[in-house]
């Protein structure tokens, strides 16, 4: 029993690790495009499509009040525009202007860019396990 316990501290060691490097991936190439990493995700975020703010609160895990003012900046740099909400009018959503949709896939390739670097040495076998084992792990979060 001992063996399984240091295994999960082990797992849940490596799993917390991934999420440092993978937030200082996010700082490291958000940085040159001129973007906070918070900005960078939520341009990458909206590539998806119009979401509101409820959404994306959930979705980047910050305050409302936080998010508001980061969509404030971005606004203001025409990078997203606020739109009404097709389901409440009472509500609007936010989405990528044109310059935004660039920026947001600059972001998104140079995030992508590094974790292939990262991965590049993982053989074809070691990528699907891994990506499965992420897949199965994140769908019930």
């Amino acid at each position: 029993m001992a063996t399984t316990t240091a295994q999960d501290a082990e797992l849940a060691g490596a799993l917390v690790q991934t999420m440092h490097v993978l937030q200082d991936l996010y700082a490291e190439t958000s940085r040159p495009l001129g973007l906070t990493p918070q900005q960078a995700h939520l341009l990458c975020v909206l590539l998806a499509g119009p979401l509101g703010m409820t959404e994306l609160s959930r979705i980047l895990s910050i305050e409302r009040s936080s998010l508001t003012s980061m969509v404030d900046r971005l606004e203001r740099r025409d990078l997203v525009a606020r739109i009404p909400n097709p389901t409440d009018r009472r509500a609007f959503q936010i989405e990528l202007t044109d310059p935004g949709l660039a920026l947001a896939n600059d972001a998104h390739k140079a995030f992508t860019t590094r974790i292939d670097d990262l991965t590049a040495d993982l053989s074809p076998t070691a990528r699907r396990t891994l990506s499965t084992a992420l897949t199965s792990i994140f769908s019930r979060a």
